[in-house]
This record gives C-alpha cells, structure tokens and sequence, in this order.
C-alpha cells in the first residue's frame, strides 16, 4: 500500500491528498451525494469509513471522456452531447473504484463499497462543486480528477469523513 492518504471531507465538500510524510500537498472542492453520508446498498449515499483504492481506470483518456460500466464509451462530454441525456449520471475522464476496508461498515453484505460501486469520478464542468449532489460518488472537477489520479496508486488508503 502507499504512504500516500486521501481524506474526503464530508461537511467540508473537500478532498485532501497527504504525502508519505504526512503533508497535506493537494486539497480539491468535491461534490458528495445529495443524500448524506451512508453505507447501505442502494442508499445513493456517499459511504463513510476506510477504504482503498481497488482500481484506476481511464489513463490516457481525454479529458471530458465518458464512461459507462467503467469503460470508455468513445463519447468526450460536451454540452449537445449532455442534451440528449439529460438524466445521465456522467462519469468523467477518470474513475478511482473503493473498495471498503471495515467488514460490517463499508465492505461486505449489503454495504459493500465496492459492490455499490462507489468511486472519485470526474463530473461535468457545468455542475457545482462544494455542493452535495452525487448519487454517492466523489465527484471532482476533470482536471483535478486527473491530476489526483496521476499522483495516487491503486492500493492509496482513502478515509471518507463527515
């Protein structure tokens, strides 16, 4: 596992990334879900706890690159494209997949993380930051979703906080 943490700041609507020496080197506005803090299965809320990054998917994707089932569908977002889906829940450039580390709170059964597939995800640029409205996911600006997936391994602990 890396020395590297992530910490997601619930109330805060932030995202701190700390060094191996413990120093806070990237802090991102983030967007949680619209419905709280919760583990259950089909809660679409944003689960608390210790967990870790199982799986980093979309390197070399542009940024903007939409994803479905966690694959790259060809589709880059914009604007007319959203128009024809506006209930879509977009899933940008880069996906950071958790999975839970506490049996009972976050891994297995009915509040898996994983199983629900939480994730820090790239969002549409139109949609506000700072402000809860995910379905569950950590939702991050393309940019900073790309730069954070550049500096974090799989295996980077990730602590979800209200």
């Amino acid at each position: 596992m890396s020395a590297m943490q992530i910490r997601v700041d619930i109330s805060a609507q932030t995202l701190s990334l700390f060094g191996d020496d413990g120093a806070c080197i990237r802090r991102y506005t983030v967007s949680t879900a619209r419905n709280g803090a919760g583990e259950e299965k089909g809660s679409y809320r944003t689960p608390r706890g210790r967990h870790v990054i199982r799986a980093r998917i979309g390197a070399g994707a542009p940024l903007g690159a939409a994803f479905r089932g966690r694959r790259f569908t060809g589709e880059v977002w914009s604007p007319e494209l959203a128009a024809g889906a506006p209930q879509r829940d977009w899933i940008l450039t880069r996906i950071l997949w958790l999975s839970g580390l506490e049996p009972g709170r976050n891994r297995l059964g009915k509040v898996d993380s994983m199983q629900r597939y939480i994730y820090i995800h790239g969002t549409p640029d139109s949609e506000p930051m700072g402000v809860p409205l995910s379905i569950g996911c950590v939702r991050m600006r393309n940019r900073d979703v790309a730069e954070l997936f550049d500096l974090v391994p799989v295996g980077t602990l990730v602590d979800i906080r209200e």
